[in-house]
């Protein structure tokens, strides 16, 4: 199963920034965001990570790429833990694909269609600003698609009522089996992309996971501009379940980190030091100093 992430956007939310480096290259804790990523789409066993990008953003492939004299320099400088990691982030086993234009996320997607056979069983999609540093999610997506003939599953979280223009929203209700499964299932009825608060069906919002069928990159070829004039992932998901069963499981307290503002990308940061032992101390300083 291979895995899609998208990061051909501009990332205006973090101008100016992100002018000059790209918002996926941009540091959580000691390494890029889209690295977590591509770690996580690998430790769910996916066959191959597929990054979509442009000409724009060369920082992402270059970070992915070999550096031997950077390895050797910091080898024959004694400093062999930054060797190593500068080492594993260039083996990562990344393939890339271009998105000539920002024309949405359903385009992006489909920019990916060459790596995906009629015959597969599925395919992930990462949005390269989630974060979920354990990497079990996807796990249990899997799960959840196999149990139910290789349905699509994607990833909800509860938010507050308003921010839901934020997001795509799902209508969905609790299948029977979540309990048993021990996490919370839901059949999704319908689908809003980023609806107004009285618009919304519910308060679960896609939360940047999705375990999709092939059958998706057909209508995606189709899928006329929508939300924000842009090709939505959202509106062809709704095409599909026109045809197909489709699951969300909610992703759990803590489990998953949204670094799409920069409010997000900070809170982020500090919620993931917290959780190191020598970085908690420094924000516990922090702290002490600000109080």
């Amino acid at each position: 199963m291979r895995a899609i992430i998208p990061a051909a956007g501009k990332g205006t939310r973090f101008l100016p920034a992100s002018k000059a480096v790209p918002k996926e290259m941009l540091p959580v804790l000691d390494k890029p965001a889209i690295q977590y990523v591509v770690e996580e789409a690998l430790a769910a066993n996916a066959s191959e990570v597929v990054i979509i990008c442009n000409d724009d953003k060369p920082e992402i492939a270059q970070h992915f790429s070999p550096d031997p004299a950077l390895v050797s320099s910091l080898e024959e400088k004694g400093k062999s833990s930054l060797a190593e990691s500068v080492l594993h982030a260039g083996s990562l086993p990344v393939s890339f694909a271009e998105q000539p234009e920002a024309l949405g996320l359903g385009h992006a997607v489909h920019c990916a269609a060459s790596f995906v056979s009629a015959n597969d069983e599925g395919f992930y999609v990462l949005l390269g600003d989630v974060l979920v540093p354990e990497g079990n999610l996807l796990k249990r997506m899997r799960a959840v698609s196999k149990a139910r003939g290789n349905a699509s599953v994607i990833a909800v979280m509860s938010v507050p009522r308003e921010e839901v223009s934020r997001f795509g929203i799902i209508d969905a209700e609790l299948t029977e089996g979540s309990q048993e499964e021990g996490t919370a299932i839901w059949q999704i009825r319908a689908l809003v992309e980023k609806p107004t608060q009285e618009e919304a069906p519910s308060n679960l919002a896609i939360f940047g996971r999705y375990l999709l069928t092939p059958a998706i990159m057909q209508i995606l070829a189709h899928t006329a501009p929508g939300a924000g004039g842009e090709i939505q992932l959202t509106d062809a998901m709704v095409e599909l379940l026109k045809t197909e069963d489709m699951y969300a499981v909610e992703v759990g307290q803590g489990e998953g980190f949204d670094c799409g503002t920069i409010a997000d990308w900070l809170s982020t940061n500090i919620r993931l030091a917290a959780q190191d032992a020598e970085l908690a101390e420094a924000i516990k300083a922090a702290g002490a100093n600000l109080c």
